[in-house]
């Protein structure tokens, strides 16, 4: 054995395949310029290219291996970071680190890069991809289990959907078992259970500076059943309806359903434009922390002025908060509510902080407003499953939402730089949530959706579809929340193969 040389002979455990051990040798030269960090992550890399490491294998710890080869644990650690930023390794909740779900592809033979100089890396951040993830240059990356073929699973970047398949399992069951110990009411509060209420309270106060009681707070099960019920006490037919354009569909399509007239109300990068919204709106809906679908966040000038139009107009706004948990590189801003409680309402749901399933959401509003539209649940004999209010209340006494909410902060961000990454400054609204919009010329996208699709990426949303009448705007709505990081990286890596000749012809046809 070459002295100057690390040997040895790593047994790795397989939890999913028919065989028990997988003998790997990995050889670290100490004497080499290259950090043993990245001798490692080759290594390892290479391991999962050829098939020598395979799907679903379990590595050892970093304590185990780092003892194994007699290096620090600290070069172990960077190594893993590494593998799992790129989409090689796979972090399962509780029960260690395996390599992902993996099929590995030889790289397309091309002239060059499909995108270079349409669309260029976004620089700094600390963001970079490694290991050629980004469409041009570099070796091949992993491609993700299923994307090819009918009938296989697609890569899914439809905005909308959170990542359901990473959760604390021991605590959900707990929570339900907690909830199974209570035996059935036969009279639900409409207010919703006290204790989840109370939970609700000290969450908003400590998320969103909000300074409320639980008999300010309403449970409902999600922000299409608060509105609807906001709506039915409100509305009368005829009434005018304010909603953001291009904004959410199911808002206009709930106070459409309650006989409003519909009014769209611009926005831009920021949010809603205030100047010259109309004196006559009853309700006007809007989503300050995160615009849906363009992304921007409504800054504290025009969150102001905003208010000073309710109070002139007796308009009341509805404040959806729907993507307040989850920002990237910049501080929180003050939730409209807590501005002004007596002329917002305020809605919130856990269908993307957990999971859409779990059916239950939140609607603050003044104590005079909150009494009448309990009073409409009433009458249209409207409730939250009591079951499931007290599961999410023991989850929420316990910290297990607020650590499930630390643990997608981070994954959530790490999917959201692979997108910046790749599409660099075409992507806007990145900020905050679980989507990013790229503006695009309108006549590329239909094509583009097309062969998106057949090389197994969804793409159905586009600004298109957001509007309420005249369309003003094209572009593309991503969604990284339901795709896994490797997903996402080789999902945008399709979308910039594909906008980058699109936009190019569209050039020389403008030139």
């Amino acid at each position: 054995m070459d002295i100057e040389n690390i040997s040895t002979s790593c047994r790795f455990r397989e939890t999913t395949l028919p065989r028990t051990y997988v003998d790997l040798p990995v050889s670290l030269d100490r004497e080499a310029p290259v950090a043993l960090t990245v001798q490692l992550g080759d290594r390892l890399r290479t391991a999962m290219r050829d098939g020598t490491l395979k799907s679903g294998e379990r590595l050892p710890s970093t304590r185990s291996l780092a003892r194994q080869l007699s290096i620090s644990r600290t070069v172990v650690t960077e190594a893993y970071q590494q593998l799992y930023a790129e989409g090689w390794l796979d972090g399962r909740h509780g029960s260690g680190t395996y390599v992902a779900d993996l099929v590995i592809h030889a790289p397309a033979a091309r002239s060059g890069s499909a995108v270079s100089g349409s669309v260029p890396a976004r620089t700094g951040g600390g963001h970079g991809t490694g290991d050629g993830s980004a469409p041009s240059g570099g070796p091949a990356a992993p491609l993700p289990a299923g994307t090819r073929g009918r009938g296989e699973r697609m890569i899914d970047l439809r905005p909308g959907h959170p990542w359901v398949r990473d959760y604390d399992q021991a605590a959900w069951r707990r929570a339900w078992r907690k909830a199974a110990d209570l035996p059935p009411g036969d009279r639900s509060d409409p207010y919703g259970l006290p204790r989840l209420r109370e939970a609700l309270a000290e969450h908003l106060r400590r998320t969103r500076a909000i300074a409320v009681g639980p008999e300010d707070i309403m449970v409902t099960r999600g922000t299409g059943n608060g509105l609807d019920l906001v709506a039915a006490t409100l509305l009368r037919a005829g009434d005018r309806a304010g909603v953001e354009d291009p904004g959410y569909r199911v808002a206009r399509n709930v106070f459409a359903a309650r006989g409003a007239e519909i009014v769209p109300c611009p926005v831009d990068e920021d949010g809603v434009v205030v100047d010259g919204l109309p004196d006559d709106l009853r309700v006007l809906y809007t989503t300050p922390a995160h615009q849906y679908p363009l992304g921007g966040r409504l800054p504290i000038s025009r969150r102001e002025r905003l208010l000073d139009w309710a109070r002139r107009t007796g308009a009341i706004v509805v404040e959806d908060d729907y993507d307040a948990e989850f920002r990237y590189d910049v501080a929180p801003l003050p939730a409209l509510h807590g501005l002004d409680p007596d002329r917002v309402v305020l809605l919130g749901t856990l269908s993307k902080s957990l999971a859409p399933d779990i059916g239950v959401g939140w609607l603050v509003a003044a104590p005079d407003l909150l009494t009448a539209i309990v009073g409409t649940r009433q009458d249209l004999s409207d409730r939250t499953s009591g079951p499931a209010q007290q599961a999410v209340a023991v989850m929420m006494e316990r910290g297990d939402v607020d650590r499930h909410l630390r643990r997608m902060r981070l994954e959530y961000a790490r999917r959201r730089a692979a997108v910046v990454d790749v599409l660099g400054p075409m992507v806007t609204g990145d900020t905050a949530g679980l989507h990013v919009m790229v503006e695009l010329p309108g006549g590329i996208i239909p094509s583009l959706l097309e062969e998106a699709r057949e090389r197994g990426v969804l793409l159905d949303s586009t600004l298109a579809r957001h509007h309420h009448g005249e369309v003003r705007r094209h572009g593309l709505v991503i969604g990284y929340g339901s795709a896994s990081l490797a997903e996402v990286r080789q999902g945008v890596a399709v979308v910039a193969e594909l906008i980058g000749p699109r936009l190019a012809d569209e050039s020389r046809v403008a030139f």
